[in-house]
């Protein structure tokens, strides 16, 4: 079974790309099942299973990161997924902790963003952007052309390696590729690991302290004059 993780802010649309991709898979005699993971609202998996008659659950990270609510669930959703008959599972993830990613080693990781977002947004986002395979940009039609190449340019700055796919998620433009890139992917295997090293530490706000002041608090603090920070591998 092959696994595809597409994480990205709110409103970018990661549930309309997706819906694109799995119709071409499901059309090419594929097996979906789906899994959304948010913190307290989703009905994307009421959408693909109405729409697709796929199997189609959500899990809500609650008072977790999505981020890391995923890494938790998805060795069960995997069972699961593979007792439902599925060859490919694709996980839409919240991914709403900018310093986190999702993706682990043997799937696909696709980083879906905005071209309106604004210029510096690939600078911003860290290990989503940085660790992902593909970067996919939506919303091309509402900007310039220049602006567009900036917007690359800013990604290529930000991850060299990453893959750059432009699509217009809401008329299904430029989904082949991305489709392309799920085949090619290989089915995962037992033991699945977090793609990159995770961050370096749990702050004790994280565990409950609601003291407000970094003298009120020990482990990885940071005061106003330091601004040094973690930037992982």
């Amino acid at each position: 079974m092959k696994l595809v993780i597409c994480a990205g802010p709110a409103t970018v649309g990661k549930t309309s790309v997706l819906r694109h991709v799995a119709r071409k898979l499901i059309a090419a005699h594929h097996h979906l099942a789906f899994l959304k993971i948010d913190v307290q609202f989703a009905d994307e998996d009421e959408v693909f299973a109405q729409e697709f008659e796929i199997p189609a659950r959500k899990a809500y990270s609650g008072e977790l990161c999505p981020d890391h609510c995923s890494v938790l669930v998805l060795g069960d959703a995997l069972r699961w997924a593979e007792g439902a008959g599925a060859d490919i599972l694709l996980v839409e993830t919240a991914g709403l902790c900018l310093r986190c990613a999702p993706y682990v080693d043997g799937g696909l990781g696709i980083m879906t963003m905005e071209a309106t977002s604004g210029m510096n947004l690939p600078r911003k986002v860290g290990p989503m952007l940085s660790l992902a395979d593909i970067a996919v940009v939506t919303k091309i039609d509402l900007v310039s052309q220049a602006e567009r190449e900036v917007f690359r340019a800013r990604i290529k700055e930000a991850a060299p390696a990453v893959r750059i796919r432009e699509v217009n998620a809401l008329y299904g433009i430029g989904m082949d590729p991305l489709v392309d890139h799920v085949l090619q992917t290989p089915d995962v295997s037992e033991g699945l690991m977090l793609r990159g090293n995770p961050p370096v530490g749990t702050c004790t706000i994280c565990v409950g302290k609601k003291d407000v002041g970094w003298q009120a608090h020990f482990g990885v603090v940071r005061a106003l004059e330091n601004q040094n920070f973690y930037r992982g591998e």
